[in-house]
């Protein structure tokens, strides 16, 4: 069996702020309406958590839960802890109406921290930093892609697809460069 590999081998970037891919990282997509009575269950058993409030991330150690969607869950954990925790979910779903998918290939993560981290996501994404609350997920854009991202510590983890990481890391490391701080 090969070694995953992240979409940019760990590259880092150093300006401002830091900016590091951080993959590979385990994620599972669960998508499964809310009023379902097993998903609480599915989710602690998967992922150690409760189910998240509507945009919101819940994080316990290195897994985590954060809302996506009306009816959809993204399940972090660990990439060598994703087979477990698909029978996890599996298990505790029964014959319940669900659909849980690996996509930790599908995705690239980055990292962006710092003092000032959050000005070179600010530049990116049309969201109200002075707003933006400790365990809020974001599911917007950065530029022109898809993006989620939540605040941990002293910066934020980035979530995009895959395809797009060079493009993202890119654009993550010139809006952090210095110099162009916002203030």
């Amino acid at each position: 069996m090969s070694e995953p590999v992240s979409a940019l081998n760990g590259a880092v970037s150093e300006g401002f702020a830091t900016i590091r891919e951080i993959g590979p990282l385990g994620m599972v997509t669960l998508r499964c309406k809310a009023d379902v009575k097993a998903l609480p269950k599915a989710i602690k058993a998967a992922v150690g958590t409760g189910v998240p409030a509507v945009r919101r991330i819940v994080v316990e150690g290195d897994r985590a839960c954060g809302w996506m969607s009306p009816d959809e869950y993204l399940l972090v954990m660990p990439y060598a802890a994703v087979p477990a925790v698909l029978d996890a979910v599996a298990q505790a779903m029964g014959k319940e109406h669900h659909l849980a998918v690996d996509v930790s290939d599908a995705r690239a993560v980055f990292r962006v921290e710092g003092a000032k981290a959050e000005q070179v996501l600010a530049k990116l994404s049309p969201v109200d930093f002075a707003r933006l609350e400790p365990g809020e997920l974001r599911r917007t854009r950065a530029a022109q892609v898809a993006a989620a991202f939540w605040r941990e510590g002293d910066g934020f983890t980035v979530v995009c697809f895959r395809s797009v990481a060079r493009y993202v890391f890119d654009l993550l490391a010139t809006s952090a460069k210095p110099g162009s701080e916002l203030s």
